[in-house]
């Protein structure tokens, strides 16, 4: 996999417990997801969401990535309008 430049500032990094939880349980790291994020890979999002964050990106609101882990399971990346934070979550932590 290749990374680009950052595009966005991710501020302070948090996981949430679950997110924590479910990478180990499938012997992930957070590294990866929070990469792919920062570098505009925004995994298995729908047209209207990709476009937010296009706009997100021009004009500073939230970003939000979502990664498949599992058939089942997904894990969330949130950056802040602020940019002051970027957290993995689980959806259902939201």
């Amino acid at each position: 996999m290749i990374f680009t430049k950052p595009l966005f500032a991710l501020g302070q990094v948090l996981a949430t417990p679950g997110a924590l939880e479910l990478l180990e349980t499938h012997e992930l790291t957070a590294l990866p997801f929070v990469l792919r994020h920062v570098s505009g890979d925004w995994g298995d999002i729908c047209a209207e969401d990709r476009q937010s964050n296009a706009e997100a990106l021009q004009y500073g609101y939230r970003l939000m990535s979502v990664y498949v882990i599992s058939k089942a399971e997904r894990v969330w990346i949130i950056t802040e309008a602020d940019r002051s934070s970027t957290t993995l979550l689980l959806p259902e932590e939201y």
